[in-house]
């Protein structure tokens, strides 16, 4: 059931307290962390609430999804691809979204600077990395990330603005903690040795945004503390 305008901006004004009582406990101005709303699987009116309420950008988890909405909303919403990436969907990505958070092999970032080009545009992208080491999740092993990111340096139609994590689920805090603090010190390390400003980092949900924001978070992924469970699918 989709939730009424007024009580999300109830539930944003929760999230949004959440977020500066979390960058206050650390010493950081909640202006640093940007909130992005995830719209998957829910209605397009939650894009629209979004855009109504301040917000630029929102982030869905699947291509044909976000392309569905897209023409639904006000053409300035930024889209962000925060779901895993296909090759064969590589182009209309290139195309229409404003942001990929996943690319996680050479493959796809080539593939998207190639589509990208022919689009004549740069496409912002993140280099999603398995930071908690979780088979379950998508991303590059730590290891393997200089490698994804000296391939998308070189690719002439991307910008990299920085990395992206999913932490493990688990009812211990210390193991998002750890998760996140990997992806910073990774991005640190990265920065150093190949020279690049690499400012973005998006790590952090609903169950684990005040975690990300302790070790530096520029980007908490929030669906359900906003829109509530997702039931729709279309």
């Amino acid at each position: 059931m989709l939730i009424s305008f007024e009580d999300f901006q109830a539930n944003l004004a929760q999230v949004m307290g959440q977020i500066a009582a979390a960058c206050r406990k650390v010493g950081r101005k909640p202006e640093s962390v940007t909130l992005l709303p995830v719209t998957k699987n829910h209605p397009v009116d939650v894009a629209r609430y979004a855009w109504e309420a301040g917000l630029r950008s929102v982030g869905e988890n699947r291509v044909q999804e976000a392309l569905g909405k897209m023409g639904d909303v006000d053409v300035q919403l930024r889209w962000e691809l925060i779901g895993p990436l296909q090759s064969n969907k590589s182009k209309k990505v290139a195309e229409s979204f404003a942001r990929v958070q996943t690319v996680d092999r050479v493959k796809i970032a080539k593939a998207l600077d190639r589509y990208a080009g022919e689009a004549g545009r740069t496409l912002s992208v993140l280099l999603q990395v398995n930071a908690g080491r979780d088979p379950a999740k998508s991303g590059v092993e730590l290891e393997e990330a200089p490698a994804l990111l000296e391939a998308a340096l070189a690719c002439p139609n991307l910008k990299v603005d920085g990395l992206m994590t999913i932490a493990p689920v688990s009812d211990d805090p210390e193991v998002a903690l750890r998760t996140f603090a990997s992806l910073r010190e990774c991005r640190d390390a990265l920065g150093e040795r190949f020279g690049v400003d690499l400012p973005e980092l998006s790590m952090g949900m609903s169950g684990d945004m005040e975690e990300a924001i302790a070790e530096g978070s520029t980007m908490v992924r929030v669906g359900t503390a906003l829109y509530g469970q997702r039931n729709y699918a279309g």
